[in-house]
């Protein structure tokens, strides 16, 4: 069951320019996913002013319209597409959208599957890792369940979610940063920040 976090400003030209602006975010993305010398403005140290993920955030889905609506455990299904995600503090219900760096790969795998020494990041099988890969700042928004590999088609880099991230393959050298998440009431809140630096090292 979804959970709803509703707004005070709810007119129509607020709503119109929400609707606006995640065209424009969705459209934004994926030039600069597909642009080439992305890495210095991805650096996590020019993120800005902009809050980073924190503990007790919740997740919404990052290309739906509306007022944020908290994910929850029945909307990530094993072995389906990943859902892309942005945090938002769930008492104010202000998503954190301001940057890239805060986007959010969420998958879901056989729990059994997950490395013991990752097993308490994740939330009965569901992972999250940082939606920008370690190379040039792709996004990502692929994972092959058949070989647990999660895929940036930019430049091929491939990363293994059951195995923290790791690098399996491709141009990247550093592994793809996870964010521990948790349950609560089956929604799915993050628990703490991101384990490692999210965005490219140059």
């Amino acid at each position: 069951m979804k959970v709803q976090i509703e707004q005070n400003d709810c007119s129509c030209e607020s709503q119109c320019n929400l609707s606006r602006r995640n065209a424009l975010k969705l459209t934004t993305g994926v030039v600069l996913g597909l642009a080439a010398g992305l890495s210095p403005i991805l650096k996590a140290e020019e993120q800005g002013e902009q809050s980073s993920p924190a503990a007790g955030d919740f997740l919404a889905d990052a290309y739906a319209e509306g007022a944020p609506v908290a994910l929850c455990l029945n909307d990530i299904k094993v072995g389906a597409k990943p859902i892309v995600a942005y945090p938002f503090n769930p008492k104010t219900g202000v998503l954190k959208d301001d940057t890239r760096l805060n986007k959010i790969l969420l998958l879901r795998v056989d729990a059994k599957q997950i490395s013991q020494d990752f097993q308490k990041n994740s939330a009965d099988g569901v992972l999250a890792y940082s939606g920008v890969c370690t190379h040039k700042g792709c996004d990502i928004t692929t994972y092959d369940a058949a070989n647990d590999e999660i895929v940036c088609f930019c430049h091929f880099s491939k990363f293994q979610p059951t195995s923290g991230g790791e690098v399996l393959g491709g141009p990247a050298t550093r592994n793809l940063p996870i964010l521990p998440i948790k349950l609560d009431n089956e929604t799915l809140v993050v628990a703490g920040t991101f384990l490692s630096r999210p965005g490219t090292t140059s």
